[in-house]
């Protein structure tokens, strides 16, 4: 399977969670991800503290499956990347252990958590429905398209997701909204 295939893969299997567990707005929380995790048997471990570049992990050994999480990740961070650590339990339980920091993205296994947890956020084709409905062609989505957005919809797929994604679809030109770093700062200048 080719990597294209393979990301596709994950983008279905993603709609297929989503349909299985009742999930059907861009709004997906940490108690829908618990009840997922729940159903499948996966413990979730917090760490007591945050490691530099950490943010997640997924172990299955002996004990069953586990998902450790950085304690004190913001919402938004965490859901992403419980969602992410998902995936390793769908599809890489042959691994034994997952770790996923930022060192370790550029890897096709890595990439697909990300692809899969983005997915399973705030699927693509719910996406460009919702940026059609607000008007927006080819290579219009500005850093204000997506704060209302995500303010419209409450999604819990961060801003640099919803750049990923608008880039990704083609509503933005590529590195026009990636390269932000303060989301936060453009938040502000949109109330």
């Amino acid at each position: 399977m080719n990597t294209q295939s393979y990301y596709e893969d994950l983008r279905q299997l993603a709609r297929t969670v989503r349909a299985e567990n009742g999930l059907s707005s861009p709004r997906v929380l940490m108690s829908d991800l618990l009840r997922i995790y729940a159903k499948n048997g996966i413990v979730v471990d917090e760490w007591p503290h945050r490691f530099r570049n950490l943010r997640g992990a997924f172990i299955n050994d002996e004990l069953g499956p586990t998902v450790m999480v950085a304690k004190g990740l913001p919402q938004d961070p965490k859901v992403f990347t419980m969602a992410h650590e998902l995936k390793h339990f769908f599809r890489d339980r042959d691994l034994d252990i997952s770790y996923c920091d930022q060192s370790n993205l550029n890897k096709t296994i890595e990439v697909g958590a990300e692809i899969f947890a983005a997915e399973l956020l705030f699927p693509d084709a719910d996406f460009v429905a919702h940026l059609r409905r607000m008007g927006v062609r080819t290579n219009q989505c500005l850093p204000k398209t997506l704060i209302q957005l995500k303010r419209q919809t409450r999604t819990t797929l961060s801003y640099a997701g919803l750049a990923i994604k608008a880039e990704r679809l083609g509503f933005a030109p590529s590195h026009s909204l990636t390269t932000i770093k303060t989301w936060r700062r453009f938040e502000a200048l949109y109330r």
